[in-house]
C-alpha cells in the first residue's frame, strides 16, 4: 500500500492533508480489524461442528460487541460531519458508549444517531462525549 503524505499544507476545507492521510489509515485500520473479526467468527463456526460454505438466511447468533464497536468506529470515521479520530467506542452488552471530545453539538448529536443505526446496538450512551471548551460538560 501506497500513500502521498504531505506536510503543512492545507486543502481547500481549511483541514490538512496530514488529518486526511491519518482519516484514511484509520479507515483502513478499522476495515482490516473488521475483516479479521469476521473471518475469526467464520473459522469459529466451522469448528463447531457447522460445515464450511453452508448458506444461511439469517443469523440467529447475536451481534457480538467488537463487531458493534468495530462498525460503529468505522461509521463514525467515514462520516464528513463527524471527527471520528476524536470519538471512542466501547460496547458491553449491545450498549455503546462513546467518549472524547468534537467541535461542535452537532458533531455530537451526529455521532449519536450513527452509533444507533448499527445493527445490534441497544442503547448509546454519550455522558462521556462533550463539546471542545464548552463550560459545564
Amino acid at each position: 500500500m501506497c500513500a502521498l503524505f504531505v506536510r503543512n499544507r492545507s486543502r481547500r476545507d481549511g483541514s490538512s492533508y496530514e488529518d486526511a492521510n491519518m482519516k484514511s489509515i484509520t479507515i483502513v485500520a478499522s476495515v482490516l480489524l473488521g475483516s479479521a473479526l469476521s473471518l475469526n467468527a467464520m473459522a469459529a463456526d466451522s469448528r463447531n461442528g457447522q460445515p464450511q460454505g453452508t448458506e444461511q438466511k439469517e443469523s440467529v447468533q447475536p451481534v457480538s460487541d467488537s463487531w458493534i464497536t468495530t462498525k460503529v468506529k468505522t461509521e463514525l470515521l467515514a462520516a464528513r460531519d463527524v471527527s471520528g479520530l476524536k470519538i471512542d467506542v466501547e460496547t458491553v452488552n449491545g450498549q455503546v458508549k462513546l467518549s472524547g471530545a468534537v467541535k461542535t453539538q452537532m458533531q455530537v448529536d451526529r455521532a449519536i444517531a450513527v452509533a444507533r443505526s448499527v445493527k445490534g446496538v441497544k442503547d448509546v450512551d454519550s455522558s462521556a462525549l462533550t463539546v471542545e471548551g464548552s463550560a459545564g460538560h
